[in-house]
């Protein structure tokens, strides 16, 4: 599905004209109320420019909250998934619920996708192709006047007295600026990678790639084998097969893809503002529950796939080794059973604990993981590694009184998702997410700043706002009222 080929340029700029408008009807032009603080460049520094990035940014700004910066290690357009490991066709939303625009009607996408393309033409959308929300997402950092610096790395986090030291990396070259509170909107791979199992760890790096990073046409002709049965891999799957692969075989330790979708009884809105007030052993059965009946593929990911004569599916088939052989490799099955490729391509997911990202490798043991918090079945030690986050997605310490400087690290990264219940990041999150990070940065930046904001209270007044020459005339005279009988 595509949307009509040129976009209505002129319209889209009177819609981001309009956007501004709105914001200052509603009094939301972005006044700083924060305090400088000296020896600090920051008030919030946000990692990550794709949509949930370009949201914390925007809520944080119509909070009032100023000197926010954001930064991301790819180039402008590039940001985010929508234009990289993404590999659907279309969203896996229906038409899309409400997104980063965070209230805002005029920045929303289907304000957006009526001045672009026209209303009929959106009444017609039955769902939204995937480079059309990456259109989109581009025009919505336009438009909210968020500014992104790109091409910046997060290289390592150095917690000092009352600061984040942040030490980056950016065309060659290293340098530091020091933030109060920092976002991270890194998403899906944000808390240590994609997941590479044991099963191909031998295998030469030449032979292998997860679907987070691989090129389709690279591979046309080629025999590929895909480990994995989820949406990423059938998302894979398409992707090669329109590239013109020779044959894709996906294999799937389960006996059906078919099941029903655990997470469905959680689509409505109390559950998305308030699962985290659960208490912990509620939340933890809800997810160890949800993460044993794992996700099935979208139909429309296995009818992309299926539609191609040279593709296979193979169920009940876990694989027990995978070995060079020749130019390829070839894969055993718990069956017995082999299998020749030239390429394997790994759906086998992300990793999820916050201790492996890089930047956080000085106090990494310190951060309190889900399996410090509850006891742990065999089956859900993965899930456990995920962080365990307080209520504004901030990272907790994993002892009392270890490493405070936690409570400054708001996590909003997929992983966080044990804490929250839900995905954190995608589409539908936004608009529960954001404003509850906003509101608990706001807070810890107010009551941080206690002092000066007493003394502001408290400063004496002057009464020039209601000169006495305004009202003089009308002072009535000591005597004209007759006294009391």
């Amino acid at each position: 599905m595509t949307a009509p080929a040129t976009p209505d340029i002129n319209a889209l700029a009177r819609l981001a004209a309009q956007a501004q408008a709105d914001l200052a009807r509603i009094g939301e032009t972005g006044t700083d109320w924060v305090p400088p603080a000296e020896g600090i460049d920051h008030n919030v520094v946000v990692v990550g420019a794709g949509q949930s990035g370009l949201s914390a940014a925007f809520g944080l700004r119509r909070a009032g909250i100023g000197r926010v910066n954001v930064v991301d290690a790819a180039p402008a357009g590039q940001e985010g998934i929508w234009r990289g490991p993404a590999r659907m066709t279309i969203l896996r939303t229906p038409k899309v619920p409400p997104g980063p625009e965070l209230g805002l009607p005029s920045l929303s996408f289907q304000a957006w996708y009526e001045a672009a393309y026209g209303a009929e033409a959106y009444a017609a959308l039955p769902t939204v192709p995937r480079e059309i929300w990456a259109d989109y997402v581009a025009w919505f950092r336009s438009a909210s006047g968020v500014e992104v610096r790109n091409g910046v790395t997060l290289a390592r986090v150095e917690p000092q007295e009352g600061r984040l030291r942040l030490h980056f990396t950016a065309e060659g070259k290293t340098f530091t600026e020091t933030t109060r509170k920092l976002v991270l909107a890194t998403g899906i791979a944000g808390a240590g990678g994609p997941f590479i199992p044991d099963v191909v760890a031998n295998l030469p790096g030449h032979l292998y790639a997860h679907t987070h990073a691989f090129d389709p046409k690279a591979l046309a002709g080629r025999r590929v084998a895909i480990l994995g049965s989820a949406a990423s891999a059938f998302d894979a799957a398409g992707a090669l097969l329109e590239a013109g692969a020779g044959t894709v075989d996906l294999f799937s330790r389960g006996a059906d893809l078919a099941r029903g979708s655990a997470m469905k009884p959680f689509g409505f809105f109390g559950a998305w503002e308030h699962f985290h007030a659960l208490p912990d052993a509620d939340r933890w059965a809800v997810m160890a529950h949800f993460r044993r009946r794992a996700s099935f593929p979208p139909p429309a990911a296995v009818k992309r796939a299926v539609a191609h004569a040279n593709f296979r599916i193979h169920l009940d088939a876990g694989w027990r080794a995978a070995t060079p052989h020749g130019e390829g490799v070839r894969i055993t099955l718990n069956s017995g059973a082999t299998l020749d490729a030239d390429f394997i391509l790994l759906g086998t997911g992300y990793q999820a604990d916050a201790r492996l990202y890089p930047p956080f490798a000085d106090f990494a043991p310190a951060i309190a993981r889900w399996s410090d918090k509850v006891a742990v079945d065999a089956a859900d030690v993965a899930l456990a590694s995920a962080p365990y986050l307080g209520p504004a997605f901030e990272l907790v310490e994993r002892e009392p009184d270890a490493a405070p400087f936690l409570a400054d690290i708001h996590f909003l990264a997929f992983s966080a998702m044990t804490s929250t219940g839900r995905p954190v990041g995608d589409i539908a999150s936004l608009r529960h997410n954001i404003p509850r990070a906003v509101a608990a940065i706001g807070r810890d930046l107010f009551v941080a700043d206690r002092a000066k904001h007493l003394a502001r209270f408290l400063a004496p007044v002057g009464a020039d706002d209601l000169p006495r020459d305004l009202y003089a005339g009308a002072i009535a005279a000591g005597d004209t009222l007759a006294a009391a009988e």
